[in-house]
Protein backbone atom coordinates (compact mmCIF):
# COMPACT_ATOMS: atom_id res chain seq x y z
CA UNK A 1 0.00 0.00 0.00
CA UNK A 2 2.06 2.94 -1.29
CA UNK A 3 -0.53 5.68 -0.78
CA UNK A 4 -2.53 5.35 2.41
CA UNK A 5 -6.16 6.44 2.13
CA UNK A 6 -7.74 7.21 5.50
CA UNK A 7 -11.33 7.16 6.68
CA UNK A 8 -11.78 8.68 10.14
CA UNK A 9 -14.88 7.57 12.06
CA UNK A 10 -15.04 9.63 15.24
CA UNK A 11 -17.52 9.89 18.12
CA UNK A 12 -16.60 13.18 19.79
CA UNK A 13 -19.42 14.87 21.70
CA UNK A 14 -17.17 17.39 23.46
CA UNK A 15 -14.16 17.50 21.13
CA UNK A 16 -11.56 15.33 22.89
CA UNK A 17 -11.71 12.45 20.42
CA UNK A 18 -11.63 14.84 17.48
CA UNK A 19 -8.42 16.41 18.79
CA UNK A 20 -6.80 12.99 19.09
CA UNK A 21 -7.94 11.98 15.61
CA UNK A 22 -6.59 15.21 14.13
CA UNK A 23 -3.24 14.68 15.85
CA UNK A 24 -2.97 11.13 14.50
CA UNK A 25 -3.83 12.26 10.97
CA UNK A 26 -1.56 15.32 11.22
CA UNK A 27 -3.10 17.11 8.28
CA UNK A 28 -3.55 14.03 6.11
CA UNK A 29 -6.65 14.04 3.95
CA UNK A 30 -9.31 11.69 5.28
CA UNK A 31 -12.91 10.90 4.56
CA UNK A 32 -14.85 11.82 7.69
CA UNK A 33 -17.63 9.82 9.33
CA UNK A 34 -19.29 11.60 12.26
CA UNK A 35 -20.48 8.91 14.65
CA UNK A 36 -22.46 11.51 16.60
CA UNK A 37 -25.01 11.36 13.78
CA UNK A 38 -26.70 8.43 12.00
CA UNK A 39 -24.38 6.63 9.57
CA UNK A 40 -25.28 5.08 6.23
CA UNK A 41 -24.02 1.61 5.37
CA UNK A 42 -20.73 1.71 3.48
CA UNK A 43 -17.67 -0.34 2.66
CA UNK A 44 -14.47 1.36 3.72
CA UNK A 45 -11.58 1.63 1.29
CA UNK A 46 -8.10 2.17 2.64
CA UNK A 47 -7.56 2.24 6.41
CA UNK A 48 -10.24 3.04 8.98
CA UNK A 49 -9.31 5.18 11.96
CA UNK A 50 -11.98 4.61 14.62
CA UNK A 51 -11.78 6.99 17.60
CA UNK A 52 -14.29 6.73 20.44
CA UNK A 53 -14.53 7.86 24.07
CA UNK A 54 -14.60 5.63 27.14
CA UNK A 55 -17.62 5.88 29.42
CA UNK A 56 -17.38 3.72 32.54
CA UNK A 57 -14.78 1.44 30.97
CA UNK A 58 -16.89 0.74 27.86
CA UNK A 59 -17.50 2.17 24.40
CA UNK A 60 -20.85 4.01 24.09
CA UNK A 61 -23.41 1.68 22.52
CA UNK A 62 -24.55 4.32 20.06
CA UNK A 63 -20.99 4.65 18.72
CA UNK A 64 -20.76 0.88 18.23
CA UNK A 65 -24.15 0.76 16.49
CA UNK A 66 -23.01 3.35 13.97
CA UNK A 67 -19.60 1.75 13.49
CA UNK A 68 -21.39 -1.47 12.54
CA UNK A 69 -22.62 0.33 9.43
CA UNK A 70 -19.02 0.42 8.15
CA UNK A 71 -17.72 -2.82 6.66
CA UNK A 72 -14.10 -3.72 6.10
CA UNK A 73 -13.92 -6.78 3.84
CA UNK A 74 -10.37 -7.33 5.11
CA UNK A 75 -9.38 -3.64 5.18
CA UNK A 76 -6.96 -2.44 7.89
CA UNK A 77 -8.26 -0.51 10.89
CA UNK A 78 -6.78 1.47 13.76
CA UNK A 79 -8.71 1.28 17.04
CA UNK A 80 -8.34 4.26 19.37
CA UNK A 81 -10.07 4.97 22.67
CA UNK A 82 -9.90 8.25 24.56
CA UNK A 83 -10.51 8.44 28.30
CA UNK A 84 -10.52 11.01 31.07
CA UNK A 85 -7.38 9.81 32.91
CA UNK A 86 -9.12 7.23 35.13
CA UNK A 87 -8.92 3.96 33.14
CA UNK A 88 -10.02 2.57 29.80
CA UNK A 89 -10.64 -0.96 31.17
CA UNK A 90 -12.45 -3.09 28.53
CA UNK A 91 -13.14 -0.33 26.00
CA UNK A 92 -10.17 -0.93 23.70
CA UNK A 93 -10.81 -4.66 23.55
CA UNK A 94 -14.49 -3.98 22.88
CA UNK A 95 -13.64 -1.65 19.99
CA UNK A 96 -11.05 -4.10 18.63
CA UNK A 97 -13.59 -6.94 18.76
CA UNK A 98 -16.33 -4.92 17.04
CA UNK A 99 -14.04 -3.82 14.22
CA UNK A 100 -12.88 -7.38 13.69
CA UNK A 101 -16.49 -8.56 13.54
CA UNK A 102 -17.14 -5.85 10.93
CA UNK A 103 -14.50 -7.37 8.65
CA UNK A 104 -11.53 -5.18 9.54
CA UNK A 105 -8.00 -6.24 10.45
CA UNK A 106 -6.97 -4.18 13.47
CA UNK A 107 -3.31 -3.53 12.70
CA UNK A 108 -2.81 -0.86 15.39
CA UNK A 109 -4.52 0.43 18.50
CA UNK A 110 -4.05 3.10 21.13
CA UNK A 111 -5.46 4.65 24.27
CA UNK A 112 -5.10 8.42 24.67
CA UNK A 113 -6.14 10.82 27.42
CA UNK A 114 -8.39 13.85 27.07
CA UNK A 115 -9.85 16.32 29.53
CA UNK A 116 -12.62 14.64 31.50
CA UNK A 117 -15.95 15.65 29.98
CA UNK A 118 -17.72 16.07 33.35
CA UNK A 119 -14.95 17.01 35.80
CA UNK A 120 -12.94 19.39 33.63
CA UNK A 121 -10.17 19.75 36.18
CA UNK A 122 -9.19 16.10 35.61
CA UNK A 123 -6.67 15.89 32.74
CA UNK A 124 -7.27 19.58 32.03
CA UNK A 125 -5.75 20.61 28.72
CA UNK A 126 -5.27 17.05 27.46
CA UNK A 127 -4.43 16.07 24.85
CA UNK A 128 -1.48 18.43 25.32
CA UNK A 129 1.50 18.98 23.04
CA UNK A 130 3.34 15.84 24.15
CA UNK A 131 0.18 13.74 23.63
CA UNK A 132 -0.22 15.16 20.13
CA UNK A 133 3.41 14.43 19.29
CA UNK A 134 2.90 10.79 20.29
CA UNK A 135 -0.31 10.67 18.29
CA UNK A 136 1.44 12.05 15.20
CA UNK A 137 4.28 9.53 15.55
CA UNK A 138 1.69 6.79 15.96
CA UNK A 139 -0.02 7.82 12.72
CA UNK A 140 3.32 7.80 10.90
CA UNK A 141 4.13 4.35 12.29
CA UNK A 142 0.79 3.04 11.00
CA UNK A 143 1.54 4.35 7.53
CA UNK A 144 5.01 2.82 7.56
CA UNK A 145 3.56 -0.52 8.61
CA UNK A 146 1.10 -0.40 5.72
CA UNK A 147 3.71 0.73 3.17
CA UNK A 148 5.80 -2.37 3.80
CA UNK A 149 2.71 -4.55 3.46
CA UNK A 150 2.54 -5.57 7.12
CA UNK A 151 -1.07 -6.43 7.93
CA UNK A 152 -0.38 -8.23 11.20
CA UNK A 153 -3.05 -7.63 13.82
CA UNK A 154 -2.41 -6.46 17.37
CA UNK A 155 -3.59 -7.73 20.75
CA UNK A 156 -4.95 -5.27 23.30
CA UNK A 157 -5.76 -5.47 27.02
CA UNK A 158 -9.25 -6.00 28.37
CA UNK A 159 -11.54 -8.68 29.72
CA UNK A 160 -14.42 -10.76 28.42
CA UNK A 161 -17.16 -10.69 29.40
CA UNK A 162 -16.92 -6.90 29.47
CA UNK A 163 -17.71 -5.03 32.63
CA UNK A 164 -21.36 -4.02 32.95
CA UNK A 165 -22.32 -0.64 31.61
CA UNK A 166 -22.85 1.77 34.48
CA UNK A 167 -26.26 3.27 35.13
CA UNK A 168 -26.45 7.00 34.61
CA UNK A 169 -26.36 8.39 38.18
CA UNK A 170 -27.85 11.82 37.44
CA UNK A 171 -29.74 13.70 34.77
CA UNK A 172 -28.86 17.00 33.11
CA UNK A 173 -30.74 19.99 34.48
CA UNK A 174 -32.09 22.91 32.45
CA UNK A 175 -32.04 26.38 33.98
CA UNK A 176 -34.69 29.07 33.57
CA UNK A 177 -32.28 30.96 31.31
CA UNK A 178 -33.01 28.42 28.54
CA UNK A 179 -34.76 30.10 25.60
CA UNK A 180 -35.62 26.90 23.76
CA UNK A 181 -33.39 27.48 20.73
CA UNK A 182 -33.14 23.71 20.23
CA UNK A 183 -29.39 23.63 19.53
CA UNK A 184 -28.89 20.96 22.19
CA UNK A 185 -31.67 18.83 20.72
CA UNK A 186 -30.24 19.08 17.19
CA UNK A 187 -26.75 18.09 18.33
CA UNK A 188 -27.57 15.41 20.91
CA UNK A 189 -25.94 12.18 19.62
CA UNK A 190 -28.63 9.91 21.08
CA UNK A 191 -31.75 11.98 20.47
CA UNK A 192 -32.33 12.28 24.21
CA UNK A 193 -33.57 15.87 24.00
CA UNK A 194 -37.01 16.40 22.41
CA UNK A 195 -36.93 19.05 19.67
CA UNK A 196 -40.36 20.28 20.77
CA UNK A 197 -39.30 20.50 24.42
CA UNK A 198 -35.53 21.09 24.60
CA UNK A 199 -35.75 21.87 28.29
CA UNK A 200 -36.36 18.17 28.93
CA UNK A 201 -34.06 15.12 28.74
CA UNK A 202 -35.02 11.50 28.21
CA UNK A 203 -32.97 9.81 30.92
CA UNK A 204 -33.37 6.43 29.20
CA UNK A 205 -31.49 7.74 26.15
CA UNK A 206 -29.03 10.13 27.82
CA UNK A 207 -25.46 8.79 28.13
CA UNK A 208 -24.07 11.88 29.91
CA UNK A 209 -21.80 12.65 26.98
CA UNK A 210 -22.08 16.33 27.99
CA UNK A 211 -22.52 17.62 24.46
CA UNK A 212 -25.68 19.52 25.36
CA UNK A 213 -23.81 21.28 28.16
CA UNK A 214 -20.86 22.15 25.95
CA UNK A 215 -22.91 23.52 23.02
CA UNK A 216 -25.41 25.62 24.99
CA UNK A 217 -24.71 29.28 24.22
CA UNK A 218 -26.54 30.42 27.37
CA UNK A 219 -24.98 27.80 29.65
CA UNK A 220 -28.48 26.76 30.61
CA UNK A 221 -27.76 23.03 30.91
CA UNK A 222 -25.68 21.48 33.67
CA UNK A 223 -25.39 18.53 36.00
CA UNK A 224 -26.56 18.94 39.60
CA UNK A 225 -23.67 20.61 41.44
CA UNK A 226 -23.74 18.11 44.35
CA UNK A 227 -23.30 15.24 41.88
CA UNK A 228 -20.39 16.99 40.18
CA UNK A 229 -18.79 17.69 43.55
CA UNK A 230 -19.08 14.04 44.59
CA UNK A 231 -17.65 12.88 41.28
CA UNK A 232 -14.81 15.38 41.57
CA UNK A 233 -13.85 14.07 45.00
CA UNK A 234 -13.89 10.47 43.78
CA UNK A 235 -11.88 11.19 40.63
CA UNK A 236 -9.35 13.25 42.54
CA UNK A 237 -8.59 10.09 44.51
CA UNK A 238 -8.32 7.70 41.57
CA UNK A 239 -7.48 9.81 38.53
CA UNK A 240 -5.23 12.66 39.64
CA UNK A 241 -1.93 11.01 38.59
CA UNK A 242 -1.41 11.79 34.88
CA UNK A 243 -1.61 8.74 32.63
CA UNK A 244 0.44 8.29 29.46
CA UNK A 245 -0.84 7.19 26.05
CA UNK A 246 -0.56 3.47 25.35
CA UNK A 247 0.26 2.35 21.80
CA UNK A 248 -0.06 -1.08 20.18
CA UNK A 249 1.43 -1.54 16.73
Amino acid sequence: MNTVEWTAAVFSPTGGCEKVAAAILQGRAAQRVDLCTPVEAAEVAGVLLAVVPVYGGRVPEVALERLRMLKGQGAPAVAVVVYGNRAYEDALLELHTELTANGFKVIAAAAFIAEHSIVRSIAAGRPHAADCEKAAAFGQAVEEKLRVGNMSTVCVPGNMPYRERPQMPVAVLTLDSCRGCGRCARLCPTGAIPAEAPEKTDSAKCILCMRCVSVCFRRSRLLPPPAVEAMTQRLNMVASEPKLPELFI
